[in-house]
């Protein structure tokens, strides 16, 4: 199994019967593909959407996520302005929010937005999200592409939220935010915790209740 499938399949655990979740681009728009059965959620979308199905359902290039894919409606779905949209999320509406991560650390803090001295269109709508939302997933690949850790002591790019991040997914483990620091409640079938802690600059707690990860087998 590819290492997005299986942060998506993970993440779509977290979420409950009757969540309003907004997913964010890129990896965690995967997680719709993955609900487990009797899971029924309402997807909001930041550019005005609430009800949308997973990705692909669609052909109609006005049915698009926040990230331009296609994507289905379902039944009883809405569609407003980006006032409305806003409204919701920084009224806190949204249950659960999965976003992609450049860095999370051990004190909760995410930056995910921009990288000094490189182009971004903007910061979107994550700084609300992890703001408004009841609680904050973070769907991402365990390392960057040069191999540098990517859960730290203490993020060192600019900052899109401080202290928000509940729970980190990757492929490796699932991690979770405590007041004493990280602690690693799951681990990939096959990995061991010596290979989690070399990869992972952040001080780590280990569960003593430590599992496999669920939905990935």
């Amino acid at each position: 199994m590819k290492a997005k499938e299986m942060i998506a399949r993970r993440a779509a655990v977290e979420l409950k019967d009757g969540d309003v979740v907004n997913l964010g681009i890129g990896l965690p728009t995967m997680v719709a593909n993955y609900l487990p059965k009797g899971i029924d959620v309402m997807l909001e979308s930041e550019n005005g959407f609430i009800g949308l199905g997973s990705v692909g359902e669609s052909t109609d290039s006005n049915l698009v996520n926040a990230g331009g894919q296609l994507c289905g409606i379902i039944p009883g779905g809405a569609m407003f302005d980006s006032a409305m949209s806003f409204s919701l999320i920084r009224g806190g509406h949204v249950d659960v929010t999965v976003l992609g991560g450049l860095q999370t650390d051990q004190k909760g803090n995410l930056a995910n937005w921009m990288v000094p001295g490189k182009m971004v269109p903007g910061m979107g709508g994550a700084m609300d999200l992890v703001i408004g939302a009841k609680k904050v997933i973070v769907a991402m690949e365990h390392c960057a592409k040069d191999g540098s850790a990517k859960i730290l002591k203490i993020c060192n790019l600019p900052l899109t939220g401080k202290g928000v991040v509940d729970l980190i997914v990757t492929e490796l483990g699932v991690f979770r935010v405590t007041e004493k620091g990280l602690l690693l409640t799951e681990i990939a079938p096959g990995v061991t915790v010596e290979t989690v802690k070399g990869k992972t600059e952040a001080d780590l707690i280990i569960s003593n209740n430590l599992i496999s990860m669920k939905n990935v087998s």
